[in-house]
């Protein structure tokens, strides 16, 4: 999984047949469209992409290759509301 941030523009992105298969090309298999005022974002996840690909998946995406930074995932966890204690 990555997070692709880049800045917005004033057009909304979006994910048009050609990036689609771009990403799925990258390995790509999910994608999250991210924004507010001022910058968008892509979460990308797929077992077979690679993180060195997230700028070419923003720029199929988003026509976003300049001033794209991109964050890598630290930890990822499932939570629950498992028994205090653990156990069955």
């Amino acid at each position: 999984m990555v997070v692709v941030l880049f800045p917005a523009s004033d057009e909304e992105p979006t994910l048009r047949p050609g990036a689609l298969a771009e990403l799925a090309r990258l390995g790509v298999t999910n994608v999250a469209l991210l924004r507010n005022g001022s910058t968008a974002g892509l979460v990308l996840e797929g077992w077979a992409f690679a993180v060195e690909t997230a700028p070419q998946a923003a720029c199929a995406v988003a026509g976003a290759c300049d001033d794209v930074r991109t964050l890598h995932p630290l930890a990822q966890m499932a939570v629950s509301t498992a028994a205090e204690g653990g156990g069955s």
